[in-house]
């Protein structure tokens, strides 16, 4: 299996997760009072919708949203790790254009499919893919993602990451890029 290339954290990714940090702490008493068993989850939640304000969950299956959930709850409270969303869901149309993009910018359908898929075959479409960021909680869940059904799916995109309770816990077999069979 192929390990993510190392990228050095950078000081501001450091910074931000500690200061999402005590910034979930601070909320935690609200969160408590508002949900006293999910209170951790919830304060959460809070917290990240703050430091990824562009971040959308809509779309996501029921089980990758409640995975992806479950997984940066924990990243954040045990290993102080941030985990944000810069793509989830896309509707049918959004997939078909950004494949229609790469097919003029790479200059075929076979080389587009190297980066992405057309809307029949996107994970995104189905609401089961995730592509987050930064790199250190691309590397958390990529250690960490089997517990929550969270697989890294190709060799040539660190950030993609794909809910897929049929795998068992164990890793699907990796593919060098979306388009390989």
């Amino acid at each position: 299996m192929n390990e993510p290339r190392t990228i050095p954290p950078r000081p501001r990714d450091r910074l931000y997760a500690a200061a999402t940090l005590v910034l979930a702490v601070l909320l935690l008493p609200a969160a408590l009072a508002r949900r006293p068993g999910h209170a951790r989850e919830l304060a959460c939640r809070w917290a990240l919708r703050i430091r990824f304000p562009a971040e959308d969950l809509t779309g996501l299956t029921d089980g990758a949203l409640a995975a992806f959930t479950a997984a940066r709850t924990e990243a954040l409270w045990r290993h102080r790790q941030l985990i944000g969303l810069t793509s989830g869901y896309r509707a049918p149309i959004v997939q078909q254009q950004m494949f229609d993009q790469e097919v003029r910018r790479r200059g075929s359908p076979a080389l587009a499919r190297m980066l992405v898929l057309p809307p029949t075959e996107s994970p995104h479409v189905k609401g089961i893919a995730l592509d987050v960021r930064p790199h250190e909680g691309a590397r958390w869940l990529e250690q960490h993602g089997a517990r929550y059904d969270l697989y890294r799916i190709y060799d040539n995109e660190w950030w993609h990451f794909e809910h897929r309770p049929d795998s068992g816990g164990r890793p699907p077999r990796r593919r060098p890029h979306p388009g390989a069979a």
